[in-house]
């Protein structure tokens, strides 16, 4: 069996810290942006009228813990990569993770659920690019942010439906 070299441990160790980093980032920042919309959720939310087809309420934070951790294993794939896209690619990781957070807000606090369902098609257009700028440089990583990008684009579908469904 071939041992690694120092510097491919090196390399493998400074790839794992940058998971570390980004993982956590990705985490706290999605748990504040849970924490601060907790109460609308069992108040203002409840009395929505909803499409048959939303999920139970329970769904959300398993599946947002989960995607948010993918998000920073991608994120930090592309970080850790030596490619001259990178700044760029993480440029609009950066501005659609901001989005991603403000939606909450929008859509939960403020209670503007037409104004939310347009921030999410500008989120899911950020996202795209993401995408497109993650597969120019791994695969990988492109790999792990598609189950975000089909969990966003149900997530406008149903944003759309709650704002036709509750229009007055």
């Amino acid at each position: 069996m071939i041992k690694p070299s120092l510097f491919e441990l090196l390399y493998m160790n400074r790839l794992s810290i940058k998971i570390l980093i980004c993982v956590i980032i990705c985490l706290l920042l999605g748990f504040a942006s849970g924490y601060g919309t907790g109460e609308a959720i069992s108040g203002w939310y409840q009395n929505l009228e909803k499409p048959n087809w939303t999920p139970p309420n329970w769904i959300f934070g398993p599946v947002w813990t989960l995607l948010y951790i993918l998000m920073g294993i991608s994120a930090a794939i592309i970080w850790h990569s030596k490619n001259t896209m990178k700044k760029r690619a993480l440029m609009f990781f950066l501005i659609q993770f901001i989005l991603n957070l403000a939606w909450s807000s929008v859509f939960f606090n403020f209670r503007l659920v037409g104004w939310a369902f347009v921030e999410i098609i500008v989120l899911i257009i950020f996202l795209l690019l993401t995408v497109v700028y993650f597969y120019k440089i791994n695969k990988t990583a492109t790999y792990l942010l598609l189950p975000y990008l089909f969990w966003t684009a149900f997530a406008s579908l149903l944003n759309g439906s709650l704002w036709f469904l509750n229009q007055s």
